[in-house]
């Protein structure tokens, strides 16, 4: 049957992408970790070479921000991005503690429905296809309507890298369809497993209630504050590159400037050597009419050069304007400006003192934009951990640009485009996302050595005296020498396991370790040489097909490790 109404044909692409996407995760989270490595890397390349040609694209088809921007942000979401990821373990043991016998096993959580926006189209999808991929996941793209054609083909050429590196068909998709309803039931779909969503806080709370785990996104509003003791050249030219980075489409750009008053007029004059230029009160008037539509942003006005949002509330600048600066005196409705704009316009207030500063900053943070990012210029470092302190935000960023720092783009935090905002946001995790995020964890546990042996004698029944001894619930330091031993039905301590060797816990869910045996060479079912020659056997490993659910998609509940080597499906995936 040709379905021919649009929002049925995208709730059936939907449908089709994520069980396409089940199978070949499947195969792709028993894979070791060079081969995901290999695969990544070679998705970084290929996005990165075509980084020119998609920012080109992305402008055309959206109309938001600028070449020159898109194209860094496409370098940033593939080169920079790779180098944040490259030594990260996603496969096996990824964190050991042989003194407690702990150890942590990486596991993938599926398919993950990435929604991604217009403002950072092509940046996004790359960077969200990479981190999926390098936690063994794989991914299906929801793409903003207005970008369908940007991000279908940023996702098509990381595909094609992946499929071409050894990755299995059908591991990265984008849905050529999409709609509200066509999003909607790839988040309900029984094969999703996790949600990305970026993009506005409607589609966000839908993200939240489809009953998956999901990592979303607040709202930006970040205000930068200028204190008396910055140095004022740098600080301002770090807020004008913000602000010419894409048109300030990012979500942490600079929206409001507070001042310290002592400084204002230096401020003002660094702003106007910097191109900017300063509203009067009629060009004020002007803009507030156009920035709202309701009580939402104008999207006619997101990323649009300073000269374009000027000509359309109708007065004009140089093309050569950088930034619009409007002062302001007040924060919420009464005054538009003070919302989350994503375009080159700031409006400014001057405080005298820090603390009329940060009260300031807290009343804008408080408006719209709690748990998201702040900017404090200052040399002062007791005012700058004050501010740190204080502050209702998970991204501080000193003497730095908000666009680029928030995103880790010339700071030290994670590489992302998706960033949380914690409780005050209403998102579950302040974090930048990264791969980590998008792994889950195995946590195993040996029991300590006499810890059993303490329990009391159930041969009169359960305990009925009140007692508790930490002492054997701790472990036991050292390894121990030797064991007690006793035959199959008599009395006596039963021997506590020894935590596994270095060697298998090296090549668990690694199968092209040096140290496993598909790497060392030795036959199957054979563990690692030991230094007199002999080999012992390795537990054996059923390779049993993924146990399938009546009517529904193949279980996820199959053990990534069952205490031998996995498969090894290279030369299947080449």
């Amino acid at each position: 049957m040709i379905l021919q109404d649009a929002d049925l044909r995208s709730i059936q692409e939907a449908r089709d992408l994520v069980r396409r996407s089940q199978v070949a995760w499947e195969r792709w989270r028993r894979v070791d970790q060079v081969t995901v490595d290999r695969v990544c890397e070679a998705m970084a390349r290929a996005g990165s070479a075509a980084s020119e040609t998609l920012a080109h694209l992305a402008v055309e088809e959206s109309g938001f921000g600028n070449p020159v921007g898109k194209f860094q942000k496409n370098r940033f979401c593939t080169d920079m991005l790779w180098e944040s990821l490259k030594d990260l373990k996603t496969v096996g043991v990824v964190q050991r503690d042989d003194a407690r016998r702990y150890y942590q096993v990486a596991e993938p959580y599926g398919v993950v429905l990435a929604i991604v926006p217009i403002t950072n189209p092509t940046s996004t999808a790359m960077y969200k296809a990479l981190i999926s991929v390098k936690a063994r996941n794989s991914i299906v793209v929801s793409p903003h309507p207005r970008g369908v054609r940007c991000i279908g083909e940023a996702t098509a050429i990381m595909a094609r890298a992946a499929r071409e590196a050894g990755a299995p068909e059908d591991l990265i998709l984008c849905m050529a369809s999409p709609s509200l309803e066509g999003t909607h039931e790839a988040m309900k779909a029984p094969e999703t497993a996790l949600i990305l969503a970026t993009g506005g806080p409607g589609l966000v709370r839908a993200a939240y209630s489809a009953g998956k785990p999901a990592y979303g996104v607040g709202p930006g509003n970040a205000p930068a504050f200028i204190e008396r003791s910055a140095d004022i050249d740098h600080a301002v030219r770090a807020i004008v590159g913000s602000q010419t980075f894409d048109n300030a489409t990012i979500c942490a750009s600079e929206q409001s400037l507070v001042i310290d008053a002592p400084i204002a007029d230096q401020v003002r004059a660094a702003f106007t050597a910097n191109s900017a230029h300063w509203c009067n009160p009629a060009e004020r008037e002007a803009l507030q009419r156009i920035v709202l539509r309701g009580r939402r942003v104008n999207a006619d006005i997101v990323g649009l050069f300073p000269h374009q949002i000027a000509a359309m509330a109708g007065f004009e600048v140089p093309e050569t304007t950088t930034v619009l600066l409007v002062e302001e005196t007040g924060v919420g409705w009464d005054h538009p400006l003070s919302v989350e704009k994503l375009s080159p316009i700031l409006s400014v207030y001057v405080e005298d003192g820090w603390e009329a500063g940060c009260e300031r900053c807290i009343e804008i943070l408080d408006f719209g934009g709690r748990g998201h990012t702040l900017a404090i210029h200052s040399r002062d470092e007791d005012i700058i951990w004050r501010f740190v302190a204080e502050k209702p935000t998970h991204r501080i960023l000193i003497n730095a640009p908000t666009a680029q720092g928030a995103v880790g783009f010339g700071t030290g935090l994670v590489p992302s485009m998706t960033l949380g905002c914690g409780a005050f946001g209403g998102n579950i995790t302040s974090d930048n996302i990264s791969a980590h995020n998008l792994l889950l964890t195995k946590h195993v546990g040996y029991c300590y050595e006499g810890f059993v042996e303490s329990f009391p004698d159930f041969a009169q029944g359960p305990p009925r005296e009140m007692s508790f001894s930490p002492q054997a619930a701790a472990p036991v330091p050292g390894p121990r020498a030797s064991h007690s031993s006793g035959a199959v039905g008599t009395s006596g301590p039963t021997p506590a396991p020894r935590a596994p060797s270095p060697e298998r816990l090296a090549w668990l869910g690694n199968p092209a370790h040096p140290a496993s045996p598909s790497g060392s060479g030795a036959a199957p079912g054979t563990g690692p040489a030991t230094p007199s020659g002999s080999a012992p056997a390795a537990p054996t490993h059923s390779d049993t097909a993924a146990q399938t659910t009546p009517g529904g998609p193949p279980s996820r509940r199959r053990p990534l490790y069952e205490g031998g080597p996995l498969p090894d499906l290279t030369s299947k995936l080449t």
